[in-house]
């Protein structure tokens, strides 16, 4: 399989919102959002991915075929241990490439992106997502990270640091 990581130009934004009503349907099981009268979920903080610098959006594509997305941002600390830290706001995979390691590969990929301090926050009630986010965190660290709780987030965080980080305009192609 054949994985391409790609930040969407502006006219691409329609293809993420299409994408982020699937997400958020698979996500309704977590929380308790409802669709609007339109039947759609609806993301407000998407514009943000286009229209503010630490924010980048990413389309995933798994031979061709649109396959996921992640939202990436970074986040000024209030903490003394970094000045900003990078955070996963919105990982999705269709189901259709789920358990073929294309999750893995296009967060390793995207960690890779970016030096500094990252955080990956999931909800207590989304086991799937834990599971998920833990062992592939162990994994890229090599179990060089920490698992914090913060008051304002109903679940568990993963804290880690990357050392390298390739240039954002060389979202290359893996095999």
């Amino acid at each position: 399989m054949k994985l391409e990581i790609f930040q969407p130009t502006i006219e691409q934004k329609h293809v993420f919102q299409n994408l982020m009503e699937l997400y958020q349907y698979d996500f309704s099981e977590f929380e308790s959002e409802d669709v609007d009268e339109n039947g759609l979920f609806g993301y407000k903080y998407l514009d943000y991915y286009w229209t503010i610098p630490t924010h980048f959006p990413f389309l995933i594509k798994v031979d061709g075929n649109l396959a996921g997305f992640a939202l990436v941002r970074e986040i000024a600390s209030e903490d003394s241990s970094c000045s900003s830290y990078l955070k996963i706001c919105e990982f999705f995979i269709m189901k259709k490439y789920r358990k073929e390691g294309i999750g893995k590969q296009a967060a390793f990929h995207i960690f890779d992106l970016f030096q500094g301090v990252w955080e990956v926050a999931e909800l207590e009630t989304n086991l799937p997502a834990q599971k998920f986010w833990r062992k592939t965190i162990s994994e890229y660290t090599n179990n060089e990270f920490v698992e914090i709780q913060r008051d304002h987030w109903p679940g568990p965080i993963q804290r880690f640091v990357t050392t390298e980080s390739l240039p954002i305009q060389s979202l290359a192609l893996l095999p």
